[in-house]
């Protein structure tokens, strides 16, 4: 059985230029869909405004 993953389904509108670049940014990195991307995205913006305090406070 699969391990169950901590999803959500999220609708997103963006321009068409947007759209093209998160397909672009996909491909490139080997991701089958942009929602990969977007995720990934997300994951590092928070790390670089976090500065990453949750690994800081685990370590002690």
């Amino acid at each position: 059985m699969r391990e169950k993953k901590n999803l959500r389904r999220v609708t997103l509108l963006v321009t068409a230029q947007t759209a093209y670049n998160l397909d672009r940014l996909a491909a490139m990195c080997g991701y089958r869909e942009p929602g990969h991307v977007v995720d990934k995205l997300v994951r590092e913006k928070m790390l670089e405004l976090n500065g990453g305090k949750r690994h800081e406070r685990n370590e002690n």
